[in-house]
Formats: structure tokens, C-alpha cells, sequence
């Protein structure tokens, strides 16, 4: 009598492990991140509940704590509150025990109020995935163990693990603490490697910080967001309907002021308006600088090149020190450093009126271009040609 359902070669138990955990990770990118937590995707019945079994077969989580835990994270991050943020918590705490943390703050009462709302609350919610959370890894342990025999138990280890490593710990870890950054988020977020396969699409981490409630995380043509490619096949079959997307600019040469149309772009794409400035203004200026500054000169200013665009909130005192030493050398690097953190404040005046944004805008150009400063000059010449994308 066979002790298994199916007999597989090494490389196949493998594969079934890597498909079986994979299945995981786009439930909790999909269904629990996307779908649920930002309302960016909306998913068919059918695929929402078959993502939902899953990942209570292969997780045990409970979709209302998921999500609740996730948005504070969003609403609170870095700060004191955040529930998992190595910058509170420390990496190594977030890499090995955040899973715990998670656990930690799914308990809290007040949490789950004021952030788990809109989740699922039927029959099957209330009465078996929430009430009966920690059954569903047993049962699959059980299904492991009769399809696939004693191997079955490594396999479902490998389960168990998944999660707790690459989310809780790679995710909320490194995603906020070492990689590259495309946008100037006022935090530490980081996209861990361009290519999203392993995790979903959640490795473009400084992406989604970026624009959180986008269905897609890719941002830079050469960045794959395989979460992302799932959705559209699905979209295709109809089984997905994608509600949110970051704001897309479009440049309408006719404008020379800036106008109204010209404040929602920018306020709508400040993160990658900044990105535009840092590129053809900051890095242009820095280049000049280089290429006249002496060795002890070019050694500074290659070490602040990315304190310069970086937000402000996140420079330590001895950064802050560092910076000011470089400008302090160079009146046109100080000019550019300052018009950023004047650009920068005028989408942060929340209650401005939008005739008074304007009003900012309109003298932050006028005033770019009397500098003298060539590439901040044609960036203030640009600026008034933005535009929403209309749908």
C-alpha cells in the first residue's frame, strides 16, 4: 500500500514546495494587500475566495487582523506606533521576530476598530476562517502528509515559514532598511530588488510607499511586478477589475505659466516630480561641482550626493552636520538644495486654497528662473507644462 498519493522525484517535491508557497505569497499580495487592505484591485468572488481558503489553510491569518495591522502600519510608519518598523523595532527584532510583532498587534481591540474595516464578514469569515484560525495549517499539514507522505512534513515546514520570513521579516525588514529608492518617500522604504518574483511584487517596497493605493507596485520599465502581471490575466479573463493606478502626467508644450491643471499634476505626481528634479536639476549641479572641486572637495560631495535629495525628516543630526558643511561650499548647490525644500513645502500646505497653491507655484517658477542656474531654470520652464492624464 502506497504511503502517498503521489511518488515525485527530489526536483519535484521541490517544485511543489516553490508552487505551493508561491500560491501563498500572491494570496497575501493580491487578495490580503491589494484587494483588501488599499481597495486598489477588485477580485472575482470565486478568486477571492479561493485565495481566502488558502491562505487560512496555509497561513492560519485572519484577513480583518491582515489588514488592520497593515494600514496602521501605513498610517503610523516610523513613528512610535508603527507595529513592525526596524527603525522602532530595530532589523534584526523585524528579520526574526516579526512575525510576532504582528501577532503582538493583531490583539489589539482598538486596531482592529479603527483600521480592519471593510473586510469580509460572512458566514465562513465569522464561523470558520476567524473562529477557527488555527486549525486551517493543521488541515493542510494533514493534506501535505497524505498526498505527499513523510516528505509531506518538510513541505509543510517550508509553509509555515514562508510568510513569517519573506513578510513579516524580508518585507517589513529590509524593504525598510537596505535597497534602492526610487521616490523621496518621508520614509525609509526601499525597493529590496527590481525583480518581483519571489515576494509577489511586494520586493518594489519604496514603490507601493510611493503610491499606496496603486494596484501596481512596477514603476520603472525595468522593474517586473509579477503580482501585477497576475492581475492583468485575470483582468483579461474578467475575473479582476483594477480601480486604482498612479496619476499619469502628461506635458502640454502650449503652457508657459503654471495654472490650475498645472497644481493638481504636481500635488498628484509630487513624488515624481521630486524624482525629475533630483535627476535634471541636483545631479546636474553636482556633476558641474565635481568637475571643477579638488580632491577633498570631490570626496564631500560624492558623500552627500544623496543626503541633497533625500527628505529631510530622515537625515541624522550627523547627516544634517555633513550636508550643510557641502553647501556651505557651494552658493549654487545651496540655491538648488533650497529651491527643492521650497517646491516641497508648497504641496505640503494642506489647507492652502487651491488659488494660493497656485499663487506658490506661479512665484516658486518665476523666481527658479532669475537664479541664473541653467538646469534649474529649464525645470521651471517645464514645470507649467504638466498635466493630468485624462481617463
Amino acid at each position: 500500500m502506497p504511503l502517498a498519493v503521489f511518488d515525485l522525484p527530489w526536483w519535484g517535491y521541490v517544485l511543489v514546495t516553490l508552487a505551493m508557497t508561491h500560491l501563498t505569497i500572491i494570496g497575501v499580495t493580491l487578495f490580503l494587500h491589494r484587494a483588501q487592505a488599499h481597495r486598489a484591485v477588485d477580485l472575482h468572488p470565486a478568486v477571492s475566495h479561493v485565495l481566502r481558503l488558502w491562505l487560512w489553510l496555509s497561513t492560519g491569518m485572519d484577513t480583518k487582523q491582515w489588514v488592520a495591522v497593515h494600514r496602521k502600519h501605513h498610517a503610523k510608519v516610523e513613528g512610535p506606533e508603527d507595529p513592525h518598523s526596524p527603525i522602532v523595532h530595530g532589523i534584526r527584532k523585524v528579520l526574526l521576530e516579526g512575525a510576532e510583532l504582528y501577532r503582538v498587534e493583531a490583539r489589539r481591540a482598538e486596531t482592529l476598530e479603527r483600521y480592519g474595516h471593510g473586510t469580509p464578514d460572512d458566514w465562513l469569515e465569522r464561523n470558520v476562517y476567524s473562529r477557527h484560525s488555527g486549525k486551517g495549517f493543521l488541515l493542510m499539514l494533514l493534506i501535505d502528509v497524505v498526498l505527499f507522505g513523510p516528505i509531506g512534513l518538510t513541505i509543510w515546514a517550508v509553509q509555515m515559514a514562508w510568510i513569517p520570513l519573506f513578510a513579516a521579516g524580508v518585507i517589513n525588514g529590509v524593504g525598510h532598511y537596505k535597497g534602492y529608492r526610487n521616490f523621496e518617500t518621508a520614509d525609509t522604504s526601499s525597493n529590496i530588488v527590481p525583480i518581483g518574483i519571489l515576494i509577489g511584487g511586494e520586493e518594489l517596497h519604496n514603490n507601493h510607499h510611493a503610491f499606496a493605493s496603486s494596484a501596481r507596485f512596477s514603476s520603472r520599465w525595468w522593474e517586473l511586478d509579477i503580482g501585477w502581471l497576475y492581475i492583468r490575466v485575470l483582468q483579461a479573463v474578467g475575473l479582476a477589475r483594477v480601480k486604482k493606478l498612479p496619476p499619469q502626467m502628461v506635458i502640454l508644450p502650449y503652457k508657459a505659466e503654471p495654472d490650475h491643471e498645472t497644481v493638481s499634476a504636481v500635488i498628484a505626481n509630487r513624488f515624481h516630480v521630486m524624482a525629475e528634479y533630483a535627476t535634471t536639476v541636483v545631479q546636474q549641479v553636482v556633476a558641474e561641482e565635481l568637475s571643477r572641486a579638488d580632491a577633498s572637495r570631490k570626496r564631500l560631495l560624492r558623500s552627500a550626493r544623496q543626503l541633497i535629495v533625500r527628505d529631510e525628516s530622515l537625515l541624522t543630526a550627523d547627516a544634517r552636520e555633513h550636508l550643510e558643511h557641502v553647501l556651505a561650499g557651494s552658493q549654487t548647490l545651496e540655491t538648488v538644495y533650497r529651491y527643492k525644500q521650497e517646491l516641497r513645502r508648497i504641496w505640503q500646505e494642506r489647507s492652502a486654497s487651491h488659488e494660493r497653491l497656485l499663487q506658490s507655484l506661479q512665484q516658486w517658477c518665476k523666481e527658479a528662473e532669475e537664479t541664473g542656474i541653467r538646469s534649474l531654470q529649464e525645470f521651471a520652464r517645464t514645470l507649467p507644462t504638466y498635466a493630468l492624464a485624462r481617463a
